[in-house]
C-alpha cells in the first residue's frame, strides 16, 4: 500500500480511530496494530506476509536464544546463527540472482556450464529496512544495550506500518519502550505530524515526479539523444529526485507515527550542505548511516587499529552499504565512491590536526567551497546510482564533455528553477524552517485546517495521474 493514495487514506482513517479506541486494553490494540500492519504490507502482495513474520519469528528466537546463553562463546555462535538465519531471505531474494548471473557470465568466459540454476525472483518490499531492524534487535540484546522483549511487543515493533517498506530504520530501543507506555491523544503534535505529512507528500508527488518525468527519466534513457546542458540538469535534477521522494516518504512515515503516538528518529537534515563526504552521511539516511556505524564499522574495528585498516573499512562498509541499495555493479561503484572519499577526508583531517590545524577550514569562504565540491562528488555518485548499467552511467558523463554545442530543448526556466529552488532551500539557516512550523501549530485549527485543505488542493492539481512507488521500495 502507498502512502499517497486513496486506499492509504480509508486504511489509516480506520487505524487511527481503533488505535486510539483501543489503546486503554493493550493486548488487543497490540493485536489490531499487528494485523493491521499485515493487511498494509499484504496490498502490495499477500505472499510475502509469511516472510515477514518468518523473519520476526526468526529474530525474536535468536534474541531469546542470545539472552539465555552465558557461556561467551557458545553465545557468540548463537549471535552468529541467529544473525545468519535471518540473513538469508535477504540474501536469497535481493541477491540470489546477482551472484549467479555473474558466475555464469564468469564461468562462460572459461567455457564452462554454470551448474546454478538462474532464477527470475521477485524483491520483497521492504525486506532490507525490516531485516537490518531485526538484525540490530539481536545485537543490541549480545551487547546487553536491550533485553528480549514480549512476542507482541516484537512482532508490532519490526511490522508497525509506518516505517515497514522504506523506513527510518528504527531500533528496537527506539521503538520497544514506547509501545509499552500509555500513549495520551490530547498530548498528540497535530499540527507537527500534518505538517510532516503534507510536506512529504508534495516533495513525493509534486516536485520529485515533476523533475524525474521531465528531464531525467529522458536523459538517462537515452543520453545521446540530449544535449549536455540537459545532462548536467538531469544530474542535478536526480540529486533532487531522490532527496524529494525519499525525505519525502520519511516525512509522511514519521507525520503518521507522530499522530499515532509515536516518535521516529529523523533521517535527513539539509544533506547538500555537507562539508565532506563523512557530514554528507550524518545528514543523509541517517538511520542506516548509524546502523553501518554501529553494526559494521565498528565491529570491523573502526579507527582503532592504525590508519591504513582505517580506510579499508571505511571503504568495505560503504561498498557493503552500496551493495544493500541493490544487487548490481553501479551500487558497488557508488558504494566504493564514497568510501574511497570518505577514506581521503579522514586521510586529510588526520594531516591537519597532527600539523596542529583545526581538522577543516572553517572560513566562510572555505566553507561554500567545501559544500560545493562535496555536492558535485555526491552528484557523480549519483549518476551510478541512478544508470541501468556502468556503461550507461560513463554515457551520461560523455556527454557533458561533447554535448554542449546542441540545443538544449528540455531546459525550462520552471524546471531549472525548481531544482535550483529545492537545492538553494538547503542552504537556508535550519531555523527558518522551524519557524515556519511553529508559525502554522500556532494558527487557529480551523485556520490549519483552511491551509492544509489548500495544500491538498495543489498536490493533487499539480501532481501527476497516478503515483509512481517510492524509489526506496525496490532497495
Amino acid at each position: 500500500m502507498l502512502f499517497p493514495t486513496t486506499d492509504f487514506a480509508i486504511f489509516f482513517c480506520i487505524v487511527f480511530l481503533m488505535h486510539w479506541l483501543l489503546k486503554p486494553a493493550s493486548t488487543s490494540w497490540k493485536v489490531f496494530m499487528i494485523l493491521a500492519s499485515y493487511v498494509f504490507y499484504a496490498w502490495w502482495d499477500p505472499r510475502f506476509v509469511a516472510l515477514l513474520a518468518g523473519v520476526s519469528l526468526i529474530a525474536q528466537l535468536g534474541g531469546i536464544v542470545v539472552w539465555r546463553t552465558e557461556n561467551k562463546l557458545l553465545r557468540r555462535l548463537a549471535l552468529v546463527l541467529a544473525i545468519t538465519v535471518t540473513l538469508l531471505p535477504l540474501v536469497y531474494f535481493k541477491y540470489y540472482s546477482f551472484f549467479t548471473l555473474n558466475l555464469a557470465n564468469a564461468l562462460d568466459r572459461f567455457g564452462v556450464d554454470s551448474v546454478v540454476p538462474l532464477l527470475q525472483i521477485t524483491l520483497p518490499v521492504g525486506i532490507s529496512f525490516f531485516t537490518f531492524m531485526a538484525i540490530s534487535y539481536i545485537i543490541d540484546i549480545y551487547r546487553n544495550e536491550l533485553e528480549p522483549t514480549g512476542w507482541t511487543n516484537f512482532f508490532l515493533y519490526l511490522s508497525f506500518f509506518p516505517h515497514l517498506v522504506a523506513g527510518p530504520i528504527v531500533r528496537g530501543g527506539e521503538l520497544i519502550p514506547q509501545l509499552k507506555r500509555p500513549r495520551n491523544p490530547r498530548r498528540i503534535d497535530f499540527s507537527r505530524g500534518a505538517w510532516l505529512i503534507l510536506g512529504g507528500l508534495f516533495k513525493k508527488v509534486v516536485i520529485s515526479s515533476y523533475v524525474a518525468t521531465t528531464i531525467v527519466d529522458p536523459v538517462f534513457a537515452d543520453p545521446g539523444r540530449h544535449a549536455a546542458l540537459e545532462v548536467l540538469l538531469a544530474i542535478y535534477g536526480y540529486a533532487v529526485v531522490i532527496y524529494a521522494d525519499f525525505s519525502g516518504y520519511t516525512d509522511i512515515a514519521i507525520g503518521v507515527a507522530m499522530l499515532l503516538g509515536y516518535r521516529f528518529p529523523e533521517n535527513f537534515n539539509r544533506p547538500y550542505i555537507a562539508r565532506s563526504l563523512q557530514d554528507f552521511w550524518r545528514r543523509w539516511h541517517m538511520t542506516l548511516s548509524r546502523w553501518l556505524r554501529d553494526y559494521l564499522y565498528i565491529p570491523l574495528g573502526g579507527s582503532k587499529k592504525g590508519g591504513v585498516r582505517t580506510y579499508v573499512n571505511i571503504i568495505i562498509t560503504m561498498v557493503l552499504g552500496g551493495l544493500w541499495h541493490g544487487a548490481a555493479w553501479t551500487f558497488v561503484v557508488w558504494g566504493a565512491l564514497h568510501g574511497a572519499g570518505q577514506a581521503v577526508g579522514h586521510f586529510r583531517r588526520t594531516r591537519r590536526i597532527a600539523a596542529g590545524l583545526s581538522p577543516q577550514e572553517n572560513d566562510p569562504g572555505a566553507i561554500a567551497r567545501q559544500r560545493i565540491v562535496t555536492f558535485h562528488i555526491v552528484c557523480l555518485g549519483w549518476v551510478f546510482f541512478r544508470a541501468d548499467s556502468i556503461g550507461s552511467a560513463f554515457d551520461v558523463l560523455a556527454r557533458l564533455v561533447t554535448g554542449w554545442a546542441e540545443p538544449a530543448a528540455l531546459a525550462f526556466p520552471l524546471l531549472i528553477a525548481v531544482i535550483a529552488g529545492m537545492i538553494g532551500l538547503q542552504w537556508l539557516p535550519g531555523r527558518v524552517s522551524g519557524r515556519v512550523q511553529v508559525a502554522f501549530s500556532r494558527m487557529a485549527p480551523a485556520v490549519q485546517g483552511v491551509f492544509l485543505a489548500l495544500v491538498l488542493f495543489v498536490i493533487t492539481t499539480l501532481g501527476p495521474q497516478g503515483v509512481a512507488p517510492f524509489i526506496y521500495f525496490q532497495f
